[in-house]
């Protein structure tokens, strides 16, 4: 009988060469459990998507009652659905107001496709920039505004019209014109390794998009929901987008994305021709159940408000000889070693000492510390005695050319 390992690889297709390859039965709080019994610390989760940790059992308690009730009734904007219709109002209400109407869909990506057509629709323009170093998703619109020609090249033809610019670089700034549809940009960048904006940045982007009639989209599908110390980076920055892109934390588990407008931007979508913008399972009213009940779990257990002091002791806790820096605020950290040779060990090396970790994709001299919310000071403490061993490790046996 064939392993589920070999299986694996035989029926499911593959994103690397490397996969991590680790089989996971059960997941609960922080923790992730191996058919073994093995139990892992979950220090990614599953890449800023599990902020209220595995299996709450609020989120569960929720998706189950939505399951009896129903689940699929039909394509997306037709129907009222009471699962939808609550979070979109619980999710605008702690928004900017000009943010008040919410499209539901599957995915970040999809999140993104969604927003650069409804900018290009609002607009009539149809230049996009984006920024170096940046990552929206590997579907062609977001792969076509993704900063790194690597992951781009293979896939060329792309989107026509579309440029990065320099983040923190304000005479890049000259370049969103009257032709500009729309500028994208992650208020913090994640794949990049944790860059934030400098020098009031954000801002001046705000500000040239004014002057110029430009739309400008806030992708926070990785800083949204607590994991700056702030609910959004919206808060924590002071700059109010056009659009806001939320997945990952979005459906607290589930799949779920959304671009989030003003009602007067996304009415661009009903009209000439209607039906501008469809999707059959965005907004699954479990999906939906789900997000809503991980939503009600932050707010009501303050769930943000604690990451800054819980970053703080990580800060703390990894001085090491390897590390130069752990940068970042709240729960989204970048650990910089000395040397880029230490993170492959670091990763691949982590499940044997009880740790889930992971890259950056674009940043080979950091990994990425992202922790559920729910995390706690002895947890935080038993961690960082873990990645300390881990590190000890990576300098014994890594070889340094």
């Amino acid at each position: 009988m064939l392993t589920n390992r070999q299986l694996f690889l035989m029926h499911l297709g593959q994103t690397s060469m490397a996969p991590m390859m680790l089989e996971i039965v059960r997941a609960e709080g922080i923790y992730m459990y191996g058919p073994d019994g093995k139990k892992y610390i979950d220090l990614i989760s599953g890449v800023s998507v599990s902020n209220t940790g595995h299996c709450h059992p609020k989120v569960v308690e929720a998706v189950k009652n939505q399951v009896d009730l129903y689940m699929h009734l039909m394509v997306y904007g037709e129907f009222i659905q009471s699962p939808q219709v609550k979070y979109a109002e619980r999710l605008t209400s702690i928004l900017p107001p000009v943010l008040n109407s919410c499209y539901f869909v599957n995915s970040g990506s999809e999140a993104v496709e969604g927003a650069l057509k409804l900018a290009k629709r609002y607009t009539g323009r149809s230049r996009i920039i984006s920024f170096k170093n940046s990552y929206h998703g590997s579907t062609q619109g977001a792969l076509s505004i993704e900063g790194s020609e690597l992951y781009r090249n293979a896939f060329r033809p792309l989107l026509p019209d579309t440029f990065q610019v320099g983040f923190n670089d304000e005479k890049s700034l000259d370049s969103i014109d009257s032709k500009t549809a729309c500028v994208i940009v992650e208020p913090v960048q994640g794949e990049a390794g944790i860059i934030y904006p400098e020098n009031d940045f954000l801002l001046k982007i705000r500000n040239r998009c004014n002057a110029t009639g430009t739309l400008l989209i806030f992708d926070e599908i990785q800083t949204g929901f607590g994991r700056l110390g702030q609910m959004f980076a919206i808060d924590r920055f002071g700059v109010v987008p056009d659009i806001l892109l939320l997945a990952k934390a979005l459906g607290g588990g589930m799949p779920l994305g959304a671009f989030i407008s003003s009602r007067e931007i996304m009415s661009s979508f009903v009209s000439n021709p209607s039906l501008g913008h469809i999707t059959t399972f965005g907004g699954h009213p479990v999906c939906c159940a789900a997000g809503l009940a991980a939503l009600n779990v932050i707010i009501e257990e303050r769930l943000a408000e604690s990451c800054n002091s819980k970053s703080a002791l990580f800060k703390k806790g990894l001085t090491h000889p390897l590390v130069t820096d752990v940068r970042g605020e709240g729960l989204l950290l970048a650990v910089q070693l000395i040397k880029p040779a230490y993170i492959q060990y670091v990763i691949n090396h982590a499940p044997d000492f009880g740790l889930i970790l992971d890259y950056f994709l674009f940043c080979n001299n950091a990994f990425r510390l992202a922790p559920p919310l729910i995390i706690n000071e002895d947890e935080i403490t038993t961690a960082c005695h873990l990645l300390k061993k881990l590190l000890d490790g990576a300098g014994k046996n890594t070889k340094i050319k």
